[in-house]
């Protein structure tokens, strides 16, 4: 057996997976939460059950510590055909491309780029480092968020500022979920068994983005020099009059109240009050002004996107949700195509209504663009990235 850990480290968590490559399933997967408190915890799920521990968790390292004691309770010998540790890093800045082999070289501008992540890549190089100490000898290997989106056109990835103020502080376009954006794509060209396809994929969970995709490369995508920019999510605004910010400064607020403001009390929870989805459409069938706003919104922006980046790609073949909202809400789906006629795109009302963890058509037949609903795997495209570079 070959196997695979794939790590996710938060500033508070770690997520994983021990995935077999002869069957790309998981054997086991979990998250460790709380990192850095008294009353951490640590849950791991399996086929044949769960198993959990409660404790303190000083750091990640002690998460690890207590990730392989879980697996050998369950069964599980995590070294038993390790053949490398995946990790999902953030932001790769202009210097990672393609997954990496860590070396100390590469962990340190790992580091470097906490820059243009500080919630993020601090996280992730702490996780590569404990990782390297839990499994001695076993290959880390960095795999970047924005990776898939190194090579936007220039036209697309370039911001319209001062170019010396621009290069000196690294500002372009630099997008992100970019292994979902990659994993789905591809899968939609394997389903129409065409590699020339103009798509668009709609990652829509708490973190919303969108991305533009002809043949297999990202020409566009939603998300900026940070995950703020685009389209509205969970609780961050998307795109914004930069003048508001300076309106805000000067009204008094400080750079991190606005930072609060934007990324932590705007998106739906700022119009609405919830966060969940599940709990704004419930408003929204008892009439509630704000939620129904806040969808209203959220959906337009949507539709905005989706036509601008028609244009972008010069004619549309697939549009695809994928990510929590959009694998499962079938209202949003059903609101964001709404109108979309001119641009070849409808939904069937009964296909939409189907409730599956397998990918799926939910255009009618002979629709001039394919709707799909693809559910993504970043740990898998983790793994494979992985596996694939250490051979």
């Amino acid at each position: 057996m070959r196997t695979v850990l794939v790590l996710n480290s938060g500033s508070s968590s770690m997520k994983f997976q021990l995935i077999d490559l002869a069957t790309e399933r998981p054997l086991a997967s979990g998250l460790a939460e709380r990192v850095g408190e008294p009353a951490g915890r640590v849950l791991l799920q399996r086929d044949t059950g769960s198993r959990q521990w409660d404790g303190e968790i000083r750091d990640h390292a002690k998460a690890l510590d207590v990730v392989r004691t879980l697996l050998a309770e369950a069964g599980v010998d995590p070294d038993d055909g390790l053949i490398a540790v995946g990790h999902r890093v953030v932001h790769g800045g202009s210097v990672f491309s393609q997954p990496t082999l860590v070396d100390d070289d590469a962990l340190e501008q790992i580091k470097e780029l906490s820059v243009l992540a500080p919630l993020h890549n601090p996280a992730n190089a702490a996780g590569i480092e404990q990782a390297g100490v839990a499994f001695p000898g076993v290959p880390q290997v960095a795999v970047f968020d924005t990776g898939f989106f190194v090579d936007l056109p220039t036209a697309a990835a370039t911001y319209a500022i001062d170019r010396n103020v621009a290069r000196t502080h690294r500002i372009r376009r630099y997008g992100f979920h970019g292994t979902s954006h990659q994993y789905v794509s591809q899968r939609v060209s394997g389903l129409l068994g065409r590699d020339d396809v103009k798509q668009i994929v709609l990652h829509l969970g708490n973190g919303a983005s969108a991305s533009a995709v002809h043949s297999g490369r990202a020409v566009e995508t939603s998300m900026g020099l940070t995950p703020l920019e685009g389209l509205i999510m969970g609780t961050r605004s998307g795109d914004l009059d930069p003048g508001v910010l300076l309106y805000l400064l000067r009204a008094g607020l400080s750079a991190d109240e606005v930072d609060t403001l934007l990324n932590r009390r705007s998106g739906i929870l700022g119009l609405s009050g919830v966060n969940d989805f599940r709990d704004l459409h419930k408003l929204v069938e008892d009439g509630d002004h704000w939620a129904t706003l806040a969808l209203d919104a959220y959906c337009h922006r949507l539709r905005k996107y989706v036509g601008a980046y028609t244009a972008v790609l010069g004619g549309l073949d697939a549009l695809t949700f994928t990510a929590g909202v959009g694998e499962n809400d079938v209202r949003v789906r059903a609101k964001v195509v709404e109108g979309l006629g001119v641009l070849g795109l409808s939904v069937d009302p009964e296909r939409n209504a189907v409730r599956s963890n397998e990918a799926r058509v939910i255009s009618p037949d002979g629709a001039p663009v394919t709707v799909f609903v693809v559910p993504t795997n970043e740990e898998l495209a983790i793994a494979r990235a992985t596996a694939a570079l250490v051979g």
